[in-house]
């Protein structure tokens, strides 16, 4: 059994050997001449921006571009698993010619494109062809002394050079057979290694600063749909306070102005007016108090948000089943935000999933508080303009926290929420 894993085990290992050096060889054979071709395209074109020509070619030819640096991303993902981020301003619709030229020229990423060209030419051609190298050349030297000397070495007795052995006989041909299966022996197993330095290298040059710029883009969508959440929930308290309770309020102190006026002359209608103002006051109070709950519910506040949670599934109209694993407390603003998102995805399940049975898991692991609620209803649940799910997307990014919908046409929804937060 160990002899056949250890078989399977070289296999493996070789046939990826053989994979990275074919995968580094074709890179080397493109990397050259596609990336003399778009350099040499690129200086002409701008060359001819002053003539008004560059200006109709230059999009053409950064366009180009970044259609090769998005074809070396796809190809380090797919063969390396190396992520190159990529953040490129949009165009403007309809621009003159001028307009998406220049807007082209000043984007980060259109400029650290065109700075990889000639790194990718130079260094990136050596990165890419050295795994081919470590695989294939060592087979040279095999053969030179299988007896492929004899065609190299002419009859004069001159020598031919593999790498710093001299072959100019049977034994020195030997000699370089003996490097080359050392050369082999050491290189074929970091072969995918060598590879994968050559789209670290890209990612080096590609990358720059893009996951920052990218950070920054999410940061600042959150901030802004934070501060636009934080109007709409203002605006809304204002209305109920103006609706409700505020009007009922004014209407008690109209009621006690009249019983005074009617104290002692009309005692019945004064009692009648001080029963309606004390059921005023108890509507007002009980509508504040329902304010209140919706600004920050007190069993959240006083019991954490697993209590919370489990509050939330016994108002519920059909049955549900919780489950909490959570060994302390979140910050509160990360427990009302997550609170608030279960709220609502409970009511549209409610609502639109037709289901009779709802269940909600809530646990912290590596750093993220996760909360899950799945429903068996019809399913077809996605995030989208409109959706209850966008707004609790947008909620949950500003903690930098994800939705996951899973919902397929005949059910069932499972609903993933995670915000990386530490408990206390």
């Amino acid at each position: 059994m160990n002899t056949d894993m250890t078989r399977n085990d070289f296999r493996t290992v070789a046939r990826e050997a053989l994979l990275a050096a074919v995968q580094g060889l074709v890179l080397a054979i493109v990397v050259l001449p596609c990336g003399l071709a778009f350099v040499v395209l690129t200086l002409v074109s701008l060359a001819f921006v002053p003539l008004g020509i560059g200006l109709l070619t230059t999009p053409a030819v950064l366009t180009g571009v970044r259609a090769l640096a998005d074809t070396r991303r796809k190809l380090a993902a797919q063969w390396c698993g190396i992520h190159v981020p990529a953040v490129y301003q949009p165009l403007p619709r309809g621009g003159s010619p001028w307009t998406r030229t220049f807007v082209l020229l000043r984007d980060p990423q259109v400029r650290r494109d065109l700075l990889w060209l000639p790194v990718d030419m130079t260094a990136g051609f050596v990165t890419a062809l050295l795994p081919a190298l470590v695989v294939f050349y060592p087979l040279q030297g095999i053969m030179l002394a299988a007896g492929l000397w004899r065609a190299y070495v002419p009859a004069t007795g001159e020598s031919t050079w593999y790498l710093f052995v001299p072959v100019s006989g049977q034994g020195t041909a030997f000699l370089a057979a003996v490097l080359g299966v050392a050369i082999l022996a050491v290189g074929w197993r970091r072969t995918p290694r060598l590879l994968a330095a050559h789209f670290r290298l890209t990612r080096a040059v590609l990358g720059g600063d893009a996951e920052l710029a990218e950070r920054v883009r999410v940061l600042t969508e959150t901030r802004r749909d934070a501060v636009d959440t934080s109007a709409a929930e203002l605006r809304r308290i204002e209305r109920d306070l103006h609706d409700g309770a505020q009007a009922r309020l004014v209407a008690m102190g109209m009621d006690l102005g009249t019983v005074e006026m009617l104290v002692e002359r009309d005692p019945a209608q004064a009692k009648k007016l001080i029963a309606q103002a004390r059921r005023n006051s108890a509507e007002a109070l009980e509508e504040l108090r329902d304010l209140v709950r919706g600004i920050h519910p007190p069993v959240l506040a006083e019991r954490g948000l697993g209590d919370a949670v489990r509050a939330l599934a016994l108002r519920l109209p059909l049955p549900a089943e919780v489950t909490v694993e959570l060994p302390g407390r979140a910050d509160a603003p990360v427990e009302s935000a997550a609170y608030f998102a279960v709220s609502e995805v409970l009511t549209n399940a409610v609502k639109h999933a037709g289901a009779d049975r709802i269940w909600i898991d809530v646990h912290h692991a590596d750093g993220r508080l996760r909360v899950t609620v799945t429903d068996n209803g019809r399913g077809g649940a996605v995030i989208g303009a409109g959706s209850g799910l966008a707004g609790v997307e947008r909620r949950l990014g500003t903690f930098d926290g994800v939705l996951a919908v899973s919902s397929p046409a005949a059910g069932p929804t499972m609903v993933t929420m995670e915000i990386p937060c530490a408990l206390s």
